[in-house]
């Protein structure tokens, strides 16, 4: 920690947090009940996926090495072009920009995810909520196609096939309306294990979208989202696992474990688009979003693009409400103090200068009714972040 940011006292930082709420509106969500559309009182969606957690993801570090030959191929970020306000992003960003003529900008992403509920609906929202995600960290409100990327399980029945795969796709579609787009086409083929994912492309001209690489020294950084999502996925799956569910039934109940679940359906369905609009209103100077690699491991990739020599210092984590105890409890399964629990259509983590987070946090919750925390600062440094010892961890609080 530099020198500066440790003079911070938690206490003068904390003045900087814009005013809790537990009001968050939430919709009320009836559990999946598979029997009402026809499959086995024992189907779950999770089941066709080994891989949870960090074990879906590669490394940052193996990924930096496996990226190594297309870094080498040609430079890919910040390359200025024959419009004075176009750049060229690449490797290392949330999404690839890309300068078209006319002094427009190709702006893309894709992602994918495993399984990790078990409703197909709402597994199809979500997996959409995430490919948007990458768009809306860049400032970019309008997207103008997305392809979705199915794999149907080959340990799927024929049944369970034609029921389970058209009701992803209809929350994937029904997500994509709600962002204000379409899907144009895509790909789906079998494999053993489940994934649901996608493209999302946009067409932009430079004040569209905010370029990530700008972030100064003495801006504060603002979560749009709470973390614990996984936490609070695995711990509803637990409920039926009495082995499981005997690591942590001493720090929470099957009540807190459904509240929190149901809060993390809402927050990872929600769209960043008002987000993301507002990043313009109040003049935001980079942003990413928070998904496979934790809060920690997106900010450290946040800094290391930036053109001044900065440093990420996290000194809050808000989560939902009674999944750091359960990360506890659970030893180092999910590092969720550390930074390093993996989020699925997290929040954008985004900085601004003191004022314009303030203001920012304050109009999202008028606008959405969902909370937004001012949890870093931004120091001098030499393109890294780190989390403090010890950091604030706080309950994110909703009412069903």
């Amino acid at each position: 920690m530099t020198n500066q940011a440790a003079s911070t006292s938690k206490a003068a930082f904390l003045k900087l947090l814009c005013l809790t709420s537990d009001n968050d509106k939430m919709e009320v969500l009836r559990p999946f009940n598979p029997t009402a559309y026809g499959l086995n009182a024992t189907f779950r969606l999770t089941r066709f996926s080994d891989a949870k957690g960090t074990v879906c993801k590669v490394s940052q570090g193996v990924l930096a090495k496996l990226l190594s030959p297309l870094r080498a191929a040609g430079p890919t970020a910040n390359l200025k072009t024959k419009y004075a306000d176009q750049r060229r992003f690449g490797i290392g960003t949330d999404c690839s920009v890309t300068p078209l003529r006319y002094g427009v900008s190709l702006v893309e992403t894709t992602d994918l995810c495993y399984p990790i509920i078990d409703d197909p609906y709402m597994m199809g929202k979500i997996a959409c909520a995430n490919v948007l995600s990458d768009l809306y960290a860049m400032g970019v409100i309008e997207c103008d196609n997305m392809l979705m990327l199915l794999t149907v399980s080959t340990k799927m029945t024929e049944k369970e096939r034609d029921i389970v795969m058209p009701m992803i796709m209809r929350g994937f579609k029904d997500t994509a309306s709600e962002a204000g787009t379409k899907i144009g086409g895509g790909q789906t083929i079998v494999n053993p294990f489940c994934t649901i994912g996608g493209v999302a492309s946009a067409v932009c001209y430079p004040d569209e979208y905010i370029k990530p690489d700008n972030i100064m020294v003495g801006d504060v950084i603002v979560l749009t989202k709470p973390l614990g999502t996984l936490v609070a996925m695995i711990a509803h799956q637990w409920l039926d696992q009495p082995e499981n569910w005997g690591r942590i039934r001493k720090v929470v109940s099957q009540e807190d474990v459904r509240r929190a679940y149901h809060q993390a359906l809402n927050s990872m369905a929600r769209l960043s688009r008002t987000a993301a609009r507002l990043m313009h209103k109040y003049n935001a100077h980079g942003a990413t979003d928070i998904t496979g690699f934790g809060i920690l491991g997106h900010a450290q990739a946040l800094a290391a693009i930036q053109m001044q020599e900065v440093s990420l210092i996290i000194h809050n984590l808000p989560v939902i409400a009674k999944m750091a105890d359960v990360a506890k409890a659970c030893g180092d399964l999910f590092k969720l103090q550390e930074g390093h629990s993996p989020e699925v259509s997290g929040g954008l983590l985004i900085c601004f200068s003191r004022d314009d987070a303030i203001e920012y946090c304050k109009e999202i919750l008028d606008l959405e009714g969902a909370q937004a925390w001012i949890v870093g600062v931004v120091d001098k440094g030499n393109k890294t972040a780190q989390i403090i010892d010890n950091p604030n961890i706080f309950e994110s609080l909703s009412k069903q």
